[in-house]
């Protein structure tokens, strides 16, 4: 008999187990399952750019994307995260361009072909991402130093594009600003 009871306990806990851990999990949580997850979408390159915020449970993605079904396969990845209550979509769609093709693939060459950016260009995600709209060249991400997002902008420069803007962000200035974030000194 203690044997039955066991054996419907366990399978209870089996089947709710997902649930609890669903409601376990915070918005730091969240957001780290989140950043994994499109990191992990094969389909997601260095001309992309997606960023993501989490609040009560509703992680809102924003940013661009090169093809319309990158941002929909990323939407339903993010809906199927445990402890994901909703999804706000606030990526855009690039347009298509053959000229603004073209210059990624320039920007790209010429940022990652330097020898600079080598360790960069090894890495599975390359943290350097080359937004192009319409001629014009944003850079995002992160990289290790001040030099680092100097050279990137300069190399960026002088390739065919009608401007550049450089968001690239430090190491050090994310990680001060996740702990200013969070409330921590």
């Amino acid at each position: 008999m203690s044997a039955r009871v066991l054996s419907i306990l366990f399978a209870v806990t089996v089947m709710f187990a997902p649930a609890l851990a669903a409601q376990t999990l915070g918005d730091d949580d969240i957001g780290i399952l989140a950043i994994k997850s499109i990191n992990a979408y094969s389909r997601f390159t260095i001309f992309d750019d997606v960023n993501i915020g989490v609040e009560n449970g509703t992680v809102t993605l924003r940013g661009k994307v090169t093809m319309p079904f990158k941002r929909d396969e990323m939407v339903q990845r993010i809906e199927r995260l445990d402890g994901v209550r909703s999804v706000r979509n606030e990526i855009d769609v690039l347009p298509v361009s053959i000229y603004d093709d073209e210059l990624r693939r320039k920007v790209a060459r010429a940022i990652y072909g330097n020898s600079a950016f080598w360790q960069y260009a090894a890495m599975v995600n390359p943290p350097v991402h080359i937004v192009v709209e319409k001629g014009r060249v944003t850079l995002t991400g992160v990289v290790a130093s001040d030099v680092d997002r100097v050279l990137a902008r300069s190399l960026a420069t002088g390739v065919g594009e009608m401007s550049v803007v450089n968001e690239l962000r430090t190491d050090a200035e994310v990680q001060n600003s996740f702990y200013r974030f969070r409330g921590k000194d």
